[in-house]
């Protein structure tokens, strides 16, 4: 295509297309968590925290709440002055703001899906993730405050998501969505779920089993259920996945001829 520029000069663009490697056949699953505290976390251990741009984010909300508070009391002239810098954080600046941000959560997101997918071809392994589609939608009906509201808003997982699947497409490498029910509340360790539906393992970033005593990071106990049902998905022959208690009970029940 010829491209003529507003400056009188021509560029040409070329499509090219390559033929996609062979997705690499693997037993091996690296799970990853996606979440606001920690944009990632991986079921090896890796993660990306994301507090410094919920800082930023978080500081350009309350000036302009602090703006309009002030726009509306205080002397004439403090009124008319507010007036003008909300003015101008509604226009130049505040696209420049913006324009800023979408650079960041883009450049962030390239640096971590580019990290996991080298990680998992270096390892011969699939790539899980919770498949988070309409996830704002649903957080949106649960009563929160409006700073929660927003925070949960900001962070782009879907572009995120993009970029780990067509980054693994081009790599090579097999990417599995898997259902993200439970995957916060089972203990990876022994598959159990607090039998109060009310109460859960975890609390904040800190998960300690109640049943088997395994105490560690939340995240990182998510992202190992993550690869736990992304390895039952991508070997469906497997032996599947059972609370430890469950197959006690399965076991005591079926019969010596059962295995044969």
């Amino acid at each position: 295509t010829l491209v003529k520029r507003k400056d009188g000069s021509y560029s040409i663009q070329i499509c090219v297309e390559a033929k996609l490697p062979e997705q690499q056949n693997t037993a091996r699953v690296i799970g990853v968590d996606l979440g606001r505290t920690d944009i990632a976390h991986t079921s090896e251990g890796d993660n990306w925290n994301g507090q410094q741009l919920s800082k930023i984010r978080d500081r350009y909300s309350k000036l302009r709440a602090v703006l309009q508070q002030k726009a509306s009391k205080g002397t004439r002239s403090s009124r008319r002055r507010c007036r003008e810098l909300l003015q101008r954080l509604s226009g130049k600046e505040r696209r420049f703001q913006s324009r800023q941000r979408c650079v960041a959560k883009t450049w962030v997101n390239h640096r971590i899906s580019k990290a996991i997918v080298s990680r998992a071809k270096a390892t011969n392994s699939a790539i899980a993730l919770e498949d988070l589609t309409g996830i704002r939608e649903r957080v949106n009906q649960q009563p929160r405050s409006k700073t929660e509201r927003r925070r949960a808003n900001s962070w782009a997982f879907y572009q995120l998501r993009q970029f780990l699947e067509y980054k693994a497409r081009v790599a090579g490498v097999s990417l599995i969505l898997v259902p993200p029910a439970y995957t916060s509340q089972t203990c990876h360790r022994c598959l159990h779920i607090h039998p109060d539906p009310e109460q859960s393992y975890r609390s904040g970033k800190q998960f300690k089993c109640g049943h088997c005593g395994w105490e560690g990071d939340a995240d990182l106990n998510g992202a190992n259920v993550i690869a736990l049902l992304g390895a039952a998905v991508n070997q469906p022959g497997g032996p599947g996945l059972f609370c430890s208690a469950e197959r006690n009970k399965l076991r005591a029940t079926e019969s010596p001829h059962s295995f044969a």
